[in-house]
């Protein structure tokens, strides 16, 4: 996590910071929607691309790192939050990988486990998750400055953000690919999912391969970008001719 980053973190997120326990609902619905959509983590920040473009071959890949990254981002703003009147300045970022790192080593060997066919197709990216500059990021630029249910929250709504980005692009890379949905639903469902697979085409469609190579992620992941930026301006239209200055 470079200190530009970091930097740039904080000028988005300073407004943020409020004081008291629980968030009003328009704080709450500010909070959710800056994670799902106007400050999302894969789209708008462009942070952790780099597991977001590797594990994204299939539906599951995704699913599964998506879920690791929830828990993760949930539970580290939780504890930063709780503990950070008690954290000198100095070392907080060293202290914000100490507890990051302990939660993705649970995380790490939960999966190895319960789902060691998908810990394998993951790998190296699950104890990567430590070093993903969106977790860092939101224990600095928010966790150390608001209290638990706020920073919880924000946790939550950004990996739910950072996970839809994930499975979207998963499931686009694997339709377009393979002409499937769900093909490795049972690395992480077990046996009951053997059967989930989807075959929206006809047989004899035999995929793109592009679409499955690291070309397609970084492709698929800027039509994602522009399609945001496209409904962006949509939205910023109509709002101007409703509301005529």
């Amino acid at each position: 996590m470079t200190d530009t980053a970091i930097g740039t973190e904080n000028e988005i997120t300073t407004s943020t910071k409020i004081e008291g326990g629980t968030c009003a609902p328009e704080e709450c619905k500010k909070i959710v929607m800056d994670g799902l959509w106007h400050n999302n983590p894969g789209l708008v920040q462009l942070l952790g691309l780099c597991p977001l473009l590797a594990v994204t071959g299939n539906f599951i890949n995704g699913l599964g790192l998506g879920i690791a990254t929830i828990i993760t981002l949930t539970v580290s703003n939780t504890v930063i939050s709780f503990t950070r009147n008690w954290v000198r300045k100095e070392i907080r970022i060293p202290y914000y990988v100490l507890v990051i790192a302990s939660i993705v080593t649970v995380i790490d060997l939960t999966m190895f486990a319960m789902t060691p066919n998908l810990h394998h197709i993951l790998g190296i990216f699950i104890p990567l998750i430590v070093t993903n500059c969106v977790i860092i990021g939101r224990a600095e630029a928010f966790a150390s400055r608001n209290k638990i249910p706020r920073a919880a929250l924000d946790g939550f709504m950004m990996g739910v953000g950072f996970t839809l980005v994930l499975v979207i692009l998963g499931g686009m890379r694997e339709l377009i690919g393979n002409g499937t949905l769900f093909s490795d639903a049972s690395v992480m469902f077990g046996a009951m999912a053997a059967d989930w697979t989807i075959h929206p085409f006809n047989e004899d469609y035999k995929g793109l391969l592009l679409a499955i190579l690291p070309p397609g992620a970084f492709l698929g992941m800027g039509f994602l970008i522009a399609f945001k930026n496209i409904v962006d301006k949509k939205v910023t239209k109509n709002s101007a001719i409703k509301s005529p200055l």
